[in-house]
Protein backbone atom coordinates (compact mmCIF):
# COMPACT_ATOMS: atom_id res chain seq x y z
CA UNK A 1 0.00 0.00 0.00
CA UNK A 2 1.22 3.75 -0.68
CA UNK A 3 1.92 5.55 2.08
CA UNK A 4 -0.15 8.67 2.31
CA UNK A 5 1.82 11.55 4.52
CA UNK A 6 -0.03 12.84 7.41
CA UNK A 7 -0.60 16.51 6.59
CA UNK A 8 -0.62 17.45 10.17
CA UNK A 9 2.87 16.27 10.52
CA UNK A 10 6.10 18.27 10.11
CA UNK A 11 9.29 16.89 9.90
CA UNK A 12 12.11 18.49 10.95
CA UNK A 13 15.52 17.08 9.95
CA UNK A 14 18.60 17.48 12.12
CA UNK A 15 20.09 20.69 10.54
CA UNK A 16 23.62 19.30 10.78
CA UNK A 17 25.33 22.53 9.55
CA UNK A 18 25.26 26.27 11.10
CA UNK A 19 22.87 28.92 10.49
CA UNK A 20 23.99 31.96 8.90
CA UNK A 21 22.73 35.50 7.06
CA UNK A 22 20.80 38.30 7.72
CA UNK A 23 17.25 38.36 8.70
CA UNK A 24 13.65 40.04 9.30
CA UNK A 25 11.50 38.35 11.73
CA UNK A 26 7.18 39.66 11.61
CA UNK A 27 5.88 42.61 13.13
CA UNK A 28 5.34 42.80 16.82
CA UNK A 29 2.09 41.34 17.67
CA UNK A 30 1.50 42.86 21.02
CA UNK A 31 2.23 46.52 19.60
CA UNK A 32 0.54 45.47 16.29
CA UNK A 33 -2.84 44.87 18.61
CA UNK A 34 -2.56 48.18 20.20
CA UNK A 35 -1.61 49.97 16.98
CA UNK A 36 -4.81 48.90 15.50
CA UNK A 37 -7.07 49.44 18.74
CA UNK A 38 -5.32 52.75 19.03
CA UNK A 39 -5.88 53.68 15.59
CA UNK A 40 -9.76 53.17 15.86
CA UNK A 41 -9.97 55.35 19.05
CA UNK A 42 -8.24 58.02 17.85
CA UNK A 43 -11.34 58.88 15.19
CA UNK A 44 -9.49 59.77 12.17
CA UNK A 45 -7.19 57.72 9.35
CA UNK A 46 -4.07 56.55 10.30
CA UNK A 47 -1.44 54.39 8.25
CA UNK A 48 0.41 51.75 10.19
CA UNK A 49 3.37 50.28 8.33
CA UNK A 50 4.94 46.21 9.16
CA UNK A 51 1.50 45.64 11.07
CA UNK A 52 1.49 41.69 11.99
CA UNK A 53 0.33 39.17 9.32
CA UNK A 54 0.14 36.53 12.47
CA UNK A 55 -3.55 35.57 12.63
CA UNK A 56 -4.02 36.62 16.36
CA UNK A 57 -3.69 40.21 15.44
CA UNK A 58 -6.06 39.68 11.55
CA UNK A 59 -8.43 38.44 14.55
CA UNK A 60 -7.62 42.53 16.43
CA UNK A 61 -8.71 43.56 12.47
CA UNK A 62 -11.87 41.50 12.42
CA UNK A 63 -13.28 42.61 15.66
CA UNK A 64 -12.79 46.34 14.90
CA UNK A 65 -14.01 45.99 11.38
CA UNK A 66 -17.04 44.20 12.95
CA UNK A 67 -17.47 47.71 15.28
CA UNK A 68 -17.64 49.50 12.08
CA UNK A 69 -13.84 50.74 11.24
CA UNK A 70 -12.60 50.72 8.30
CA UNK A 71 -9.53 49.40 7.07
CA UNK A 72 -7.73 49.06 4.04
CA UNK A 73 -4.84 47.10 2.90
CA UNK A 74 -2.15 48.97 0.89
CA UNK A 75 0.08 45.53 0.94
CA UNK A 76 0.19 42.70 2.47
CA UNK A 77 1.92 44.70 5.96
CA UNK A 78 0.77 47.91 5.68
CA UNK A 79 -2.73 49.53 6.79
CA UNK A 80 -5.01 52.41 6.64
CA UNK A 81 -7.47 52.16 9.65
CA UNK A 82 -10.08 54.70 9.56
CA UNK A 83 -11.13 55.28 13.33
CA UNK A 84 -14.77 56.49 14.01
CA UNK A 85 -17.01 55.80 16.90
CA UNK A 86 -18.03 52.39 17.22
CA UNK A 87 -21.16 50.56 16.11
CA UNK A 88 -23.11 47.76 17.78
CA UNK A 89 -22.04 44.79 16.53
CA UNK A 90 -24.44 42.45 14.60
CA UNK A 91 -22.71 39.50 15.42
CA UNK A 92 -20.67 38.04 18.16
CA UNK A 93 -17.38 39.46 18.30
CA UNK A 94 -14.76 36.50 17.26
CA UNK A 95 -10.96 36.75 19.56
CA UNK A 96 -9.87 33.75 17.58
CA UNK A 97 -7.22 32.54 19.94
CA UNK A 98 -6.04 36.35 20.49
CA UNK A 99 -5.65 36.80 24.79
CA UNK A 100 -4.79 40.26 23.80
CA UNK A 101 -7.88 40.91 21.20
CA UNK A 102 -10.41 39.77 24.16
CA UNK A 103 -8.79 41.54 27.26
CA UNK A 104 -8.05 44.48 25.40
CA UNK A 105 -11.45 44.91 23.76
CA UNK A 106 -13.29 44.40 26.85
CA UNK A 107 -11.78 47.01 28.50
CA UNK A 108 -12.55 49.25 25.24
CA UNK A 109 -16.09 47.82 25.21
CA UNK A 110 -16.58 48.08 28.94
CA UNK A 111 -17.46 52.44 28.09
CA UNK A 112 -19.71 51.68 25.05
CA UNK A 113 -23.17 53.15 25.01
CA UNK A 114 -24.33 49.33 23.50
CA UNK A 115 -24.41 45.74 23.87
CA UNK A 116 -21.35 43.41 22.59
CA UNK A 117 -20.57 40.03 23.21
CA UNK A 118 -16.68 38.30 23.09
CA UNK A 119 -15.73 34.94 22.18
CA UNK A 120 -12.68 33.17 20.83
CA UNK A 121 -11.63 29.56 19.82
CA UNK A 122 -11.73 26.49 22.50
CA UNK A 123 -8.34 27.26 23.88
CA UNK A 124 -9.03 31.09 24.30
CA UNK A 125 -12.57 30.07 26.45
CA UNK A 126 -10.59 28.24 28.87
CA UNK A 127 -8.19 31.14 29.83
CA UNK A 128 -8.84 33.31 32.90
CA UNK A 129 -11.00 36.27 32.53
CA UNK A 130 -11.87 37.57 35.91
CA UNK A 131 -8.66 39.46 36.48
CA UNK A 132 -9.55 41.88 33.72
CA UNK A 133 -13.47 41.91 34.39
CA UNK A 134 -13.47 42.34 38.23
CA UNK A 135 -11.48 45.68 38.28
CA UNK A 136 -13.57 46.47 35.20
CA UNK A 137 -16.47 45.85 37.33
CA UNK A 138 -15.13 47.87 40.01
CA UNK A 139 -14.95 50.76 37.41
CA UNK A 140 -18.99 50.07 36.82
CA UNK A 141 -18.99 47.81 34.28
CA UNK A 142 -21.51 45.61 33.34
CA UNK A 143 -19.98 42.53 32.56
CA UNK A 144 -21.13 39.14 32.47
CA UNK A 145 -18.76 36.10 31.63
CA UNK A 146 -19.27 32.28 31.55
CA UNK A 147 -18.34 29.78 34.81
CA UNK A 148 -19.15 32.19 37.58
CA UNK A 149 -17.37 35.11 35.39
CA UNK A 150 -14.45 33.45 34.58
CA UNK A 151 -14.32 32.15 31.34
CA UNK A 152 -15.49 33.33 27.70
CA UNK A 153 -17.94 34.10 25.63
CA UNK A 154 -17.60 37.39 27.48
CA UNK A 155 -20.93 40.17 27.58
CA UNK A 156 -20.33 43.34 27.72
CA UNK A 157 -23.88 46.25 28.67
CA UNK A 158 -21.57 49.44 27.98
CA UNK A 159 -21.76 51.66 30.85
CA UNK A 160 -20.61 55.34 32.10
CA UNK A 161 -17.16 54.03 34.06
CA UNK A 162 -15.24 56.20 36.88
CA UNK A 163 -11.51 55.68 37.53
CA UNK A 164 -10.12 53.80 39.86
CA UNK A 165 -6.87 53.37 41.77
CA UNK A 166 -5.78 49.39 41.16
CA UNK A 167 -3.13 47.71 43.23
CA UNK A 168 -2.89 44.37 40.72
CA UNK A 169 -1.20 41.27 42.27
CA UNK A 170 0.38 40.37 39.35
CA UNK A 171 2.13 41.93 36.60
CA UNK A 172 0.31 41.45 33.39
CA UNK A 173 0.11 44.03 30.62
CA UNK A 174 -3.11 42.91 28.76
CA UNK A 175 -4.97 43.51 32.41
CA UNK A 176 -3.10 46.83 32.90
CA UNK A 177 -3.89 47.18 29.53
CA UNK A 178 -7.71 46.84 29.39
CA UNK A 179 -8.03 48.75 32.42
CA UNK A 180 -6.08 51.75 31.04
CA UNK A 181 -8.26 51.85 28.01
CA UNK A 182 -11.45 52.04 30.45
CA UNK A 183 -10.12 54.53 31.49
CA UNK A 184 -9.21 56.11 28.64
CA UNK A 185 -13.64 56.74 28.96
CA UNK A 186 -14.31 57.12 32.87
CA UNK A 187 -14.58 59.90 35.03
CA UNK A 188 -11.66 60.96 37.34
CA UNK A 189 -8.10 59.33 37.14
CA UNK A 190 -7.26 55.62 36.47
CA UNK A 191 -4.50 53.76 37.90
CA UNK A 192 -2.85 50.54 38.18
CA UNK A 193 0.39 49.77 40.11
CA UNK A 194 2.18 45.95 39.41
CA UNK A 195 4.19 44.54 41.67
CA UNK A 196 6.74 44.50 38.94
CA UNK A 197 6.58 46.47 35.47
CA UNK A 198 5.19 44.35 32.50
CA UNK A 199 5.73 45.10 29.15
CA UNK A 200 4.87 48.87 28.66
CA UNK A 201 3.86 48.73 24.87
CA UNK A 202 0.03 50.65 25.57
CA UNK A 203 2.26 53.65 27.43
CA UNK A 204 4.41 54.21 25.47
CA UNK A 205 1.85 54.15 22.51
CA UNK A 206 -0.75 56.14 24.65
CA UNK A 207 2.03 58.90 24.75
CA UNK A 208 3.05 58.84 21.39
CA UNK A 209 -0.32 59.78 20.81
CA UNK A 210 -0.84 62.46 22.99
CA UNK A 211 -2.36 60.64 25.56
CA UNK A 212 -3.05 62.43 29.07
CA UNK A 213 -0.71 59.30 30.23
CA UNK A 214 1.29 59.18 33.56
CA UNK A 215 4.08 56.86 35.00
CA UNK A 216 5.78 56.66 38.25
CA UNK A 217 7.81 53.42 38.56
CA UNK A 218 5.20 50.53 38.41
CA UNK A 219 2.51 53.22 38.22
CA UNK A 220 0.27 54.27 35.12
CA UNK A 221 -2.42 57.00 35.18
CA UNK A 222 -4.65 57.90 32.48
CA UNK A 223 -7.39 60.39 32.40
CA UNK A 224 -10.25 60.49 29.84
CA UNK A 225 -8.63 61.52 26.71
CA UNK A 226 -8.55 62.12 22.89
CA UNK A 227 -5.89 60.29 20.58
CA UNK A 228 -3.73 62.20 18.07
CA UNK A 229 -3.81 60.03 14.86
CA UNK A 230 -0.31 60.31 14.19
CA UNK A 231 0.80 57.13 11.48
CA UNK A 232 2.40 54.04 13.39
CA UNK A 233 6.22 51.76 12.30
CA UNK A 234 5.81 48.34 14.00
CA UNK A 235 9.20 47.00 14.86
CA UNK A 236 10.30 43.68 14.63
CA UNK A 237 8.53 41.09 17.60
CA UNK A 238 11.57 39.92 19.86
CA UNK A 239 9.75 37.35 20.42
CA UNK A 240 9.31 36.02 17.50
CA UNK A 241 13.85 36.97 17.47
CA UNK A 242 13.73 34.62 20.49
CA UNK A 243 13.64 31.17 18.43
CA UNK A 244 16.13 32.30 16.10
CA UNK A 245 18.51 33.91 19.17
CA UNK A 246 18.75 30.61 20.80
CA UNK A 247 18.91 28.77 17.42
CA UNK A 248 22.31 30.68 16.69
CA UNK A 249 23.60 30.04 20.51
CA UNK A 250 23.00 26.04 20.32
CA UNK A 251 23.66 25.31 16.74
CA UNK A 252 27.84 25.21 16.81
CA UNK A 253 29.64 27.84 14.45
CA UNK A 254 25.99 29.62 13.25
CA UNK A 255 26.02 33.59 12.92
CA UNK A 256 22.69 35.35 12.75
CA UNK A 257 22.05 38.97 12.30
CA UNK A 258 18.20 39.82 13.16
CA UNK A 259 17.61 43.41 11.65
CA UNK A 260 14.96 45.81 13.00
CA UNK A 261 14.00 44.04 16.13
CA UNK A 262 12.14 45.91 18.97
CA UNK A 263 14.41 46.53 21.94
CA UNK A 264 11.89 47.96 24.41
CA UNK A 265 13.31 46.94 27.99
CA UNK A 266 10.33 45.48 29.45
CA UNK A 267 10.80 42.65 26.52
CA UNK A 268 14.39 42.44 26.04
CA UNK A 269 14.39 39.53 28.80
CA UNK A 270 15.42 37.29 26.80
CA UNK A 271 19.06 38.70 25.53
CA UNK A 272 19.64 39.18 29.28
CA UNK A 273 18.95 35.53 29.89
CA UNK A 274 21.30 34.43 26.81
CA UNK A 275 24.31 36.83 27.99
CA UNK A 276 23.81 35.29 31.63
CA UNK A 277 24.11 32.04 30.07
CA UNK A 278 27.04 33.23 28.27
CA UNK A 279 25.55 33.85 24.56
CA UNK A 280 27.73 36.13 22.37
CA UNK A 281 24.80 38.39 21.17
CA UNK A 282 25.75 42.37 20.14
CA UNK A 283 22.76 44.99 19.83
CA UNK A 284 23.84 47.22 16.44
CA UNK A 285 22.04 50.37 14.44
CA UNK A 286 20.08 51.46 17.87
CA UNK A 287 17.36 54.13 17.77
CA UNK A 288 13.65 55.30 18.62
CA UNK A 289 10.67 54.37 16.26
CA UNK A 290 7.34 55.91 16.95
CA UNK A 291 8.36 55.98 21.23
CA UNK A 292 9.97 52.20 20.75
CA UNK A 293 14.21 51.49 21.19
CA UNK A 294 14.57 49.30 17.84
CA UNK A 295 17.80 47.97 16.35
CA UNK A 296 19.70 44.61 14.77
CA UNK A 297 20.70 41.63 16.92
CA UNK A 298 24.12 39.60 16.13
CA UNK A 299 23.73 36.43 17.87
CA UNK A 300 27.25 33.75 17.61
CA UNK A 301 27.13 29.92 18.77
CA UNK A 302 28.28 30.34 22.60
CA UNK A 303 28.99 27.50 25.14
CA UNK A 304 25.68 28.17 27.55
CA UNK A 305 25.97 27.71 31.43
CA UNK A 306 22.90 27.16 33.28
CA UNK A 307 21.70 30.12 35.48
CA UNK A 308 18.57 31.03 37.89
CA UNK A 309 15.76 32.83 36.13
CA UNK A 310 13.16 34.01 39.39
CA UNK A 311 10.54 35.95 39.39
CA UNK A 312 12.05 39.83 38.76
CA UNK A 313 12.66 38.79 35.55
CA UNK A 314 9.45 36.57 34.81
CA UNK A 315 7.23 39.18 33.26
CA UNK A 316 10.22 40.20 30.78
CA UNK A 317 10.57 37.01 29.60
CA UNK A 318 7.52 34.94 30.14
CA UNK A 319 6.42 34.33 26.29
CA UNK A 320 10.35 33.00 25.69
CA UNK A 321 10.51 30.37 28.48
CA UNK A 322 9.65 27.85 26.23
CA UNK A 323 12.72 28.25 23.70
CA UNK A 324 14.81 29.28 26.77
CA UNK A 325 14.26 25.65 27.93
CA UNK A 326 15.64 24.89 25.14
CA UNK A 327 18.50 26.86 25.55
CA UNK A 328 18.63 24.69 28.83
CA UNK A 329 18.92 21.68 27.76
CA UNK A 330 21.96 22.97 25.98
CA UNK A 331 24.16 24.68 28.58
CA UNK A 332 26.49 23.56 31.40
CA UNK A 333 24.77 22.79 34.64
CA UNK A 334 21.54 23.31 36.16
CA UNK A 335 18.77 26.13 34.70
CA UNK A 336 16.12 27.19 37.55
CA UNK A 337 12.83 28.73 36.48
CA UNK A 338 10.71 29.97 39.15
CA UNK A 339 7.64 32.33 39.78
CA UNK A 340 6.40 31.54 36.65
CA UNK A 341 3.06 30.13 37.61
CA UNK A 342 1.09 32.54 35.04
CA UNK A 343 2.87 30.30 32.22
CA UNK A 344 0.15 27.88 32.80
CA UNK A 345 -2.82 29.85 31.50
CA UNK A 346 -1.19 30.87 28.00
CA UNK A 347 -2.34 29.19 24.75
CA UNK A 348 -1.89 26.10 26.83
CA UNK A 349 -0.07 25.15 30.11
CA UNK A 350 3.24 26.05 28.88
CA UNK A 351 4.94 24.51 31.88
CA UNK A 352 3.47 21.17 31.78
CA UNK A 353 3.86 21.06 27.77
CA UNK A 354 7.40 22.18 27.60
CA UNK A 355 8.58 19.42 29.81
CA UNK A 356 6.52 16.99 28.48
CA UNK A 357 8.14 17.61 25.11
CA UNK A 358 11.10 17.69 26.00
CA UNK A 359 11.12 14.30 27.91
CA UNK A 360 10.45 13.08 24.87
CA UNK A 361 13.67 14.16 23.21
CA UNK A 362 15.40 13.08 26.32
CA UNK A 363 15.88 16.19 28.05
CA UNK A 364 16.59 16.14 32.04
CA UNK A 365 13.56 18.68 32.70
CA UNK A 366 11.65 18.50 36.07
CA UNK A 367 8.29 19.93 36.26
CA UNK A 368 7.82 22.28 39.25
CA UNK A 369 4.57 24.26 40.60
CA UNK A 370 5.80 27.21 39.19
CA UNK A 371 8.45 26.75 36.75
CA UNK A 372 10.78 24.05 35.89
CA UNK A 373 14.30 22.72 36.05
CA UNK A 374 16.30 21.62 33.38
CA UNK A 375 20.01 19.72 33.97
CA UNK A 376 22.33 20.06 30.93
CA UNK A 377 23.65 19.32 28.86
CA UNK A 378 22.12 16.93 26.85
CA UNK A 379 22.37 14.92 23.86
CA UNK A 380 18.77 15.11 22.00
CA UNK A 381 17.29 12.32 20.75
CA UNK A 382 15.27 12.07 17.61
CA UNK A 383 12.58 9.25 16.27
CA UNK A 384 9.48 10.86 18.36
CA UNK A 385 6.55 13.14 17.46
CA UNK A 386 5.89 16.03 19.25
CA UNK A 387 2.79 18.16 20.44
CA UNK A 388 1.98 21.30 20.11
CA UNK A 389 -0.97 21.82 22.02
CA UNK A 390 -2.55 24.39 19.56
CA UNK A 391 0.38 26.40 20.94
CA UNK A 392 2.81 28.18 18.51
CA UNK A 393 5.31 28.88 20.80
CA UNK A 394 5.39 25.28 21.69
CA UNK A 395 5.83 24.21 18.08
CA UNK A 396 8.88 26.77 17.19
CA UNK A 397 10.63 25.76 20.50
CA UNK A 398 10.28 22.06 19.45
CA UNK A 399 11.03 23.02 15.91
CA UNK A 400 14.26 24.40 17.33
CA UNK A 401 15.01 21.43 19.53
CA UNK A 402 14.60 18.75 16.57
CA UNK A 403 17.38 20.55 14.92
CA UNK A 404 19.67 19.70 17.41
CA UNK A 405 18.61 16.05 17.79
CA UNK A 406 20.18 12.97 16.61
CA UNK A 407 17.63 12.04 14.47
CA UNK A 408 14.38 12.76 12.52
CA UNK A 409 11.45 14.18 14.80
CA UNK A 410 7.89 15.00 13.73
CA UNK A 411 5.48 17.92 15.02
CA UNK A 412 1.95 17.36 15.39
CA UNK A 413 -0.59 20.35 14.01
CA UNK A 414 2.50 22.25 13.50
CA UNK A 415 0.27 24.97 11.48
CA UNK A 416 -0.38 26.68 15.16
CA UNK A 417 2.66 28.82 13.83
CA UNK A 418 0.74 30.58 11.66
CA UNK A 419 -1.06 32.24 14.76
CA UNK A 420 2.24 34.11 15.12
CA UNK A 421 4.91 33.94 12.71
CA UNK A 422 3.79 32.39 9.46
CA UNK A 423 6.74 32.53 7.73
CA UNK A 424 8.51 30.93 10.41
CA UNK A 425 10.05 27.39 8.42
CA UNK A 426 10.99 30.01 5.18
CA UNK A 427 13.24 31.95 7.33
CA UNK A 428 14.70 29.24 8.74
CA UNK A 429 15.47 27.39 5.41
CA UNK A 430 17.21 30.98 4.01
CA UNK A 431 19.50 30.29 6.79
CA UNK A 432 20.65 27.01 5.62
CA UNK A 433 20.86 27.80 2.19
CA UNK A 434 22.75 30.63 3.04
CA UNK A 435 25.26 29.29 4.81
CA UNK A 436 25.60 26.64 2.37
CA UNK A 437 26.58 29.64 -0.33
CA UNK A 438 29.41 30.42 2.09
Amino acid sequence: MKHVQDKNLKEIIPVNKPLKGVIEIPADKSISHRAAIFGALSKNKISITNFSSGADCKSTLNVLMQLGIGIDYISEKNIIISGKEFNEPCNVLDAGNSGTTIRLMTGVLAGSNFYSVLTGDQSLRSRPMARVINPLRTMGANIFARENDTKAPISIIGSKLSGIDFNSTIASAQLKSAILLAGMSADGMTSVTEPFKSRDHTERLLKYLDADISINNNTVSIKKTVLAPKDITIPGDISSAAFFLVAGAIIPDSEITIQNVGLNSTRTGIIDVLKNMGAEITILNERIECGEEVGDIKICYSDLKGIIIDKEIIPRVIDELPIIAVAATQAEGTTIVKGAEDLRHKESDRIKAICTELKKLGADIQETEDGFIIHGKSKLKGNCTLECYHDHRIAMSGYIAGMIADSQIQINEFHWVNISFPEFTSTIENLVESATLQ
